[in-house]
């Protein structure tokens, strides 16, 4: 799962065009992209997307309001009959992740499906005191799939601009995303980069989606489709990252008590196995 777009599920037309995106996964918004007037009519729409658009065609997550907001559990009520693939937790803590681990086992069980099979996306930075907790994420829940951050409301609740002048994220924005990207390796699951708020600057958006990968990261979320593809072509894996990666297991392969081995005139040892296998797709153990 390289690209998640986020669609306001009270739009008809904005959930039809996600569809026809090419977007991995999409995110139907019941929390900041819809007025409190419309959640009734967001929730039964989500529910009808969902029954209607199996996981066949592209994954399906929803956005519900966060645990401490009085709207969590209608939101749940309504959307898990159309089992989604997963839910992403907003404003959260460690502690409400494993909270709505258990809200989502009932849910499952009323509605007769599979217990454990709804996952769960934490957005682990959108309030200070969340950027406290983020080493705590390991083992909080078996459904935990990815963990990511936001700049938006984080910069809301200190009071400031998450930009510099020159456009850089600021210093504390800066942690966040580090600390998202580490939390997620604590965990064991997908660290998920944040939104490129400025869709009409395509370049711009590019260069954050190449420097997110070099990071470490494995996809981006979006609010706009044209950003779909360059995030698709940033987060596949290339030929010649393959063609490294085959070559890499081979080398080892053919000397396994190795604990060096040299590669296109550089050494290579064993981190670079375990980037190699992560590349192909086939976990780190070695």
């Amino acid at each position: 799962m390289r690209s998640l777009l986020f669609v306001p599920a009270d739009s008809e037309r904005k959930l039809a065009r996600g569809l026809e995106s090419g977007a991995d996964a999409l995110i139907l918004d019941l929390e900041d992209s819809v007025a409190a007037a419309n959640r009734p009519t967001a929730r039964k729409m989500a529910r009808d997307f969902l029954e209607a658009h199996r996981p066949e065609r592209v994954r399906r997550y929803v956005r519900i309001n966060p645990l401490d907001s009085g709207m969590a559990l209608d939101d749940l009520a309504a959307t898990m009959t159309g089992r989604p693939d997963g839910v992403l937790l907003p404003k959260c803590l460690p502690a409400d992740v494993r909270t709505l681990d258990n809200f989502l086992a009932a849910f499952e069980a009323a509605n007769g499906n599979p217990v454990g099979t709804t996952r769960i996306i934490a957005i682990a930075t959108e309030t200070p005191a969340a950027m406290f907790a983020l080493g705590g994420y390991a083992e909080v829940s078996p459904r935990l799939e990815g963990i990511t951050w936001g700049a938006e409301d984080l910069a809301a609740c200190i009071g400031g601009n998450n930009r510099t002048v020159a456009g850089d994220y600021d210093g504390p924005f800066q942690l966040a995303r580090t600390l998202c990207l580490l939390a997620a390796a604590n965990a064991g699951c997908m660290p998920i980069d944040t939104i490129f708020t400025d869709f009409r600057d395509l370049e711009g958006h590019k260069t954050e989606c190449v420097a997110a990968r070099r990071s470490g990261f494995t996809a981006k979320m979006t609010i706009h489709p044209a950003l779909i593809p360059a995030i698709n072509e940033t987060f596949s894996v290339s030929d010649a990252e393959r063609d490294w990666a085959e070559r890499v297991l081979a080398a080892f392969a053919a000397q396994p008590d190795a604990g060096t081995l040299a590669l296109d005139g550089k050494m290579i040892d064993k981190p670079h196995l375990v980037l190699a296998r992560r590349l192909l797709g086939l976990g780190t153990a070695t």
